[in-house]
């Protein structure tokens, strides 16, 4: 599923082709994707309204619309993203258009129908609320990694707080928004931590390379415009950061550091992949984690 730096590139190349414009119609032929209002609700709400930005939250396009509005795309496994001419030809995985009010067609495809759509109302500081409008609709969420709020000494505070180990941890949306599968293996690579190290046991300097992993990772794959595995591409084309990627589907290959074997194994039903080498394990950690290790499968070819 698209992360953070796939779905800042989505809302950035989105941007300049919606911004300013008004919806004039909506279509879906799979309602199902609309959680919030019911589909015709949401049709009479979005039309009418000009877009007045287009942001990212963990990995949630948020689309501003004028009264105070705010319509909310999450793509999902296979959702793709196209601003495109009303002749231009579709497919039957186009489910849902936008007609804008200058004659271009904000079209979603989505072949697995995963991606969700909803209409919501924004506070007075610009906060999207939920359906009951009664707290923020991102409230379960943890802050933004690139956010100038998330500092060295907010992220240790976090980290401290928590038992758990680093791999699950990052993938925690509570702890950190944005960060998936792909992107918490090459943080951890770069940080030298091996993903079923316990959040609790790092040193200063972990939590300090760590945090400074998660950021530049993110970093790099947002210059890179994400990485384009299976299904995503964005309104540009697709991502560069698959080429790039240092442990993330590299099963068998050498590492880059020390050009021992990437191994691969599966971690709260999620392929993990690392160097054994490079991201030892304290010894007081490895009983435990060996039998992980030893349930886990150590080879394969999936990328997930």
């Amino acid at each position: 599923m698209p992360e953070l730096p796939e779905v800042e590139t989505m809302a950035r190349e989105l941007a300049p082709r919606v911004v300013g414009r008004t919806i004039t119609a909506f279509h879906t032929d799979w309602p199902r994707a609309i959680r919030h209002p019911d589909p015709g609700d949401f049709a009479a709400g979005v039309a009418g309204r000009e877009v007045l930005d287009v942001a990212r939250r963990a990995k949630w396009l948020v689309l501003s619309l004028t009264d105070d509005a705010a319509m909310i795309i999450q793509v999902k496994m296979t959702g793709q993203l196209f601003v495109v001419s009303p002749e231009t030809g579709g497919d039957r995985h186009v489910h849902h258009v936008f007609a804008l009010s200058d004659g271009m067609e904000l079209r979603i495809r989505d072949t697995r129908k995963f991606g969700r759509l909803g209409l919501y109302r924004r506070n007075e500081a610009g906060r999207v609320l939920g359906a009951d409008e009664a707290v923020e609709l991102f409230a379960g969420h943890g802050p933004e990694p690139l956010d100038p709020s998330f500092t060295l000494a907010a992220f240790r505070k976090r980290l401290r707080a928590r038992r758990g180990r680093l791999k699950p941890l990052l993938l925690d949306q509570s702890f950190v928004a944005g960060i998936g599968n792909i992107y918490a293996d090459e943080a951890l690579w770069l940080a030298r931590l091996h993903p079923l190290r316990r959040a609790d046991s790092l040193t200063p300097a972990a939590e300090r390379r760590l945090y400074r992993a998660i950021r530049s990772v993110l970093i790099e794959a947002i210059e890179r415009r994400g990485s384009s595995i299976d299904d995503y591409t964005s309104l540009d084309g697709d991502g560069q950061m698959q080429h790039h990627l240092r442990v993330y589907g590299r099963i068998g290959r050498p590492c880059h550091r020390c050009r021992r074997p990437i191994r691969r194994i599966v971690l709260g039903a999620r392929g993990t992949h690392f160097c054994s080498w490079c991201q030892r394990l304290p010894a007081s950690q490895r009983g435990l984690a060996t039998a992980t290790l030893l349930r886990s499968p150590r080879t394969g070819a999936r990328r997930d």
